[in-house]
């Protein structure tokens, strides 16, 4: 089954009013990290962000030109205020994100070391735990093309791993694609087997986006192929393997697009730039190598600096690439 465009053509132009193209459900926090490369315990001064896995992609997609909107709960409290403003100021529509006044907006920082940055979350019963199937019925559900959601949000709450639950119920009544990218957070699992729930939810998505090196991590399935037949029945899989490429499963067809050579400043939010590429070209109604090609163009723009959500090449760069030939393809890559 292919991932059909509900309206070819409609969406290049982001603006205010109308149903957004994409609707992102999850949590967003506020990010506390350095300005250098020095670790979290020898800073005197932090940068204040946000960030988080479904509004990530949100931003992605309203620098990419599409309408985007995020749904969620935030505390009523500063960090929630920063975090609404900042995702508005992104073109992301968050009129449909709800204000706790007893729960807090939740907080991670990011600690740079030399294996890599680690991070540290501070979310346990933040406002974005309440979320609940009773957000399932918000009427900017209905309206969008497609609905995104991760793992990172299945484990949370049990309410919100009913929530994901209903978004990925099958029957008619779901009218929008449902991506799902299976964002496995072993630290959020605790004592719980993450494997079953992640499954089961990927099983039941129109579009799965999954890293390789999880799948094998999760479910003992360490090859492309192997993982695609996994999670059959999913009419769409997009295996990620990290600098070597990405391969998408559809239609019984196999499509393998290798990863640009790009300097990594930090991993950190490049798999969201990678779906919210992807998910454009969704909308683009583009073919299955463009849409793994513009994956690869926005994951490359967020490895290449500390951002959550970066800032995105303009789209007359990203469709000259597109454009190009397989064997061009490496080598004319952005740096």
């Amino acid at each position: 089954m292919s991932v059909p465009s509900r309206e070819a053509g409609a969406g290049r132009t982001a603006g205010a009013g109308g149903a957004a193209d994409v609707v992102c459900v999850g949590e967003t926090m506020v990010v506390l990290g350095p300005c250098d490369d020095r670790p979290l315990a020898e800073q005197s001064a932090l940068a204040v962000a946000v960030g988080g896995a479904e509004s990530n992609v949100a931003c992605g997609l309203a620098g990419l030109g599409h309408r985007a909107a995020w749904l969620s709960r935030v505390g009523d409290d500063p960090f929630g205020r920063r975090v609404l403003a900042e995702l508005a100021g992104r073109g992301v529509d968050v009129s449909g994100v709800e204000t706790d006044a007893e729960r807090p907006t939740g907080v991670y920082f990011k600690d740079p070391g030399p294996d890599g940055t680690r991070t540290h979350y501070y979310r346990g019963g933040s406002a974005a735990t309440a979320m609940g199937p009773e957000l399932a019925h918000h009427p900017a559900l209905r309206r969008a093309r497609i609905v995104h959601l991760s793992g990172v949000a299945a484990a949370l709450s049990e309410s919100c791993a009913r929530l994901l639950e209903t978004l990925l119920a099958p029957g008619e009544s779901r009218r929008p694609l449902v991506s799902f990218d299976v964002n496995h957070r072993p630290a959020l699992w605790r004592d719980r087997d993450a494997a079953p729930h992640l499954l089961r939810l990927a099983r039941a998505a129109d579009i799965v986006f999954v890293g390789r090196d999880e799948a094998e991590e999760l479910w003992g399935t360490p090859h492309p192929d192997e993982i695609a037949g996994l999670l059959s029945p999913a009419p769409v899989v997009v295996v990620k393997d990290a600098e070597f490429g990405a391969t998408s499963y559809t239609d019984g067809t196999r499509t393998f697009v290798p990863s640009l050579p790009t300097k990594v400043v930090e991993p950190v939010g490049a798999g969201d730039a990678f779906a919210a590429g992807y998910l454009a070209a969704v909308l683009e109604d583009r073919d299955e190598r463009a849409r793994l090609r513009l994956g690869h163009l926005t994951a490359a723009a967020a490895l290449r600096t500390r951002d959550d959500a970066p800032a995105l090449p303009p789209r007359t760069e990203t469709d000259r690439y597109l454009a190009l030939t397989e064997e061009t393809w490496e080598a004319a890559a952005p740096r």
